[in-house]
């Protein structure tokens, strides 16, 4: 089946929709206003220590929808993206046997916003955002992108212009340097927890400017409106695959070890059979031969993963920036 965007419901039922929302969280949240949570929102529960959200205790507020949206994260051009999933939207489908529906999201808030309000059910968060989803959404990480021995991530690289006269991290003094987004793992949180122990400070060294995305932050440099960027490796890689800049105009003057990746989630309050049938349809999908498998150089197949385990170097890099998960931080991107 085809993919359609959310954006067309009909703006009354968007409306009927959202009223109900915030009073359904007010019951849910005063139901459990004694449970252990750790750093989740109050709308959520973690009695078994894993931090991410409980499924609901009461079967009644355990959903199960005829259609499934899908999101991937925020990118250029959502259109482009719509295609490239379509092969697996098409496989979520036939394994969960229903209809799936892929939402172009706009931004990391607007995407998490749409999961805590129960408007998006399967979504894949960028490495930095994902620690927001699971706290503020009640997102439960459970698959990557990765290779058949089950390898999976990406590394922060700094670019700068190949006759920038910039050959490492000292030379970024007194420049302009391109940073994505307050919420951004590599394209801005890494780096301030990582840059001043190699001799250089942000916003106090150089000048910092949010470009807004990691192309956005790679395009300016090629164009030489910013003196360097810190990006993500996999974003660039698939940007010189579509021919978006020429390799040569640029060079990496700092690289580090791989983080996790995106973040494939489903909504904690999704019934427990549906989410038997979405994992399934993960694990099952084959890249090869797909548009996903073609975007996605080197991806074999969605490798299992675990929230605590794996984002537990994210979540330092966040804590040593002094991140909270609250709205009032994420809607700072």
């Amino acid at each position: 089946m085809k993919a359609y965007s959310t954006t067309n419901k009909h703006p009354l039922a968007t409306l009927a929709i959202s009223s109900l929302l915030p009073l359904a969280m007010l019951i849910s949240a005063q139901a459990h206003a004694d449970c252990p949570r750790g750093d989740l929102d109050d709308l959520y529960c973690d009695e078994d220590g894993n931090m991410v959200a409980d499924r609901p205790a009461d079967e009644s507020e355990w959903v199960n929808p005829d259609t499934l949206i899908f999101a991937y994260t925020p990118v250029e051009d959502p259109a482009i993206y719509s295609d490239i999933w379509q092969p697996f939207i098409d496989h979520l489908e036939e394994v969960t046997e229903r209809n799936v529906r892929f939402f172009a999201v706009q931004s990391n808030s607007a995407q998490v916003e749409a999961m805590r309000s129960g408007r998006l059910h399967i979504a894949g968060f960028s490495t930095g955002p994902t620690p927001f989803a699971v706290n503020l959404a009640g997102a439960v990480p459970f698959a990557l992108m990765g290779s058949d021995d089950g390898q999976f991530g990406y590394t922060l690289q700094v670019y700068t212009h190949v006759d920038s006269g910039i050959d490492d991290l000292e030379d970024l003094k007194g420049k302009r340097v391109a940073h994505t987004s307050p919420t951004s793992n590599s394209g801005n949180l890494a780096p301030r927890a990582l840059f001043p122990d190699l001799g250089i400070v942000p916003d106090e060294d150089y000048e910092v400017v949010y470009s807004g995305s990691h192309d956005q932050s790679m395009l300016g440099v090629v164009a030489r409106d910013y003196d360097a960027a810190p990006v993500a490796s996999e974003v660039v890689e698939r940007m010189a695959a579509r021919g978006l800049y020429d390799e040569e105009d640029v060079k990496i003057i700092y690289e580090t070890d791989a983080f996790p990746t995106t973040s494939y989630n489903y909504a904690h309050n999704l019934h427990p059979d549906l989410v038997e049938k979405i994992e399934e349809a993960f694990f099952t999908f084959d890249f090869a031969g797909t548009a996903l498998g073609d975007e996605f150089e080197g991806v074999d197949k969605f490798v299992p993963i675990n929230y605590q385990e794996h984002w537990e170097v994210i979540r330092t890099i966040q804590a040593a920036n002094d991140v909270r998960y609250t709205r009032e931080d994420l809607d700072q991107e």
